[in-house]
């Protein structure tokens, strides 16, 4: 395979272009400062990351702001430490202050000069309206999971992906699936058929911060740590 052999790339948002685990450490901090915690923000990531995938799974008709909320509530259940609803409100309202990586913009602008662009994520429009600002693209296609009413790694996700691209006329095999989580996405993209690039932003850092560990061994045809280094391959 040739990474010229496709005609549109669907992306992971969050993990992949938002630096998620930077937004979601910055909003729960002054929490765990208040309530005396004494965890790294990798600890409080690890920690948080099963509890928004419960979440997505029990309740996969609540938009994100609802599960962010409710993955607080159960990491402070966890922790043994209170969860106020002002302050599960207040995080679940945090996904506008998470920052986009700095190569996210100049990375899609330049793999739109040859790939439709589509976003596949786990959000609701609201939410992605205030992080497409900061990525300040123009997207051929957005799903998002307020859409599907579910949250990869649901099957139902990548099959409402299927459904856009081919409104967009884009033939299956003429997709590439972009992204962070080996549990979100790619796990599920291989089910689906689907050639998979990782963009393994924690390269250098071990374990697996706000994603659940996937459960199963995947492998993604192609891996790059970030979005500048896979664009620069697209060019080369």
């Amino acid at each position: 395979m040739d990474l010229r052999d496709f005609d549109a790339l669907s992306f992971d948002c969050y993990g992949t272009l938002i630096d998620w685990e930077t937004g979601i450490a910055n909003a729960l901090r002054p929490w765990a400062s208040r309530n005396g915690l004494e965890l790294t923000d990798e600890e409080l990531l690890t920690a948080y990351s099963a509890h928004e995938a419960r979440a997505e799974r029990e309740n996969p008709a609540d938009l994100y702001p609802l599960i962010l909320a409710a993955a607080m509530r159960g990491l402070g259940s966890e922790l043994n430490v209170p969860v106020t609803e002002a302050e599960a409100t207040e995080f679940g309202a945090s996904v506008p202050d998470w920052p986009a990586f700095p190569d996210s913009t100049d990375a899609l602008r330049r793999l739109a000069d040859r790939y439709q662009l589509i976003i596949l994520s786990n959000v609701d429009r609201e939410s992605f309206a205030a992080s497409n600002r900061r990525l300040d693209i123009e997207f051929d296609g957005i799903v998002t999971a307020q859409d599907v009413g579910s949250y990869k790694p649901a099957p139902r996700n990548f099959e409402a992906l299927a459904r856009e691209i081919d409104r967009l006329g884009v033939a299956p095999d003429r997709l590439l699936h972009v992204a962070q989580s080996l549990f979100h996405d790619h796990v599920p993209a291989k089910r689906a058929g689907l050639t998979t690039v990782w963009i393994n932003r924690r390269h250098d850092n071990p374990g697996w911060g706000a994603t659940p560990d996937p459960g199963a061994e995947v492998q993604p045809d192609w891996t790059f740590d970030s979005m500048a280094e896979f664009a620069d391959a697209v060019e080369a």
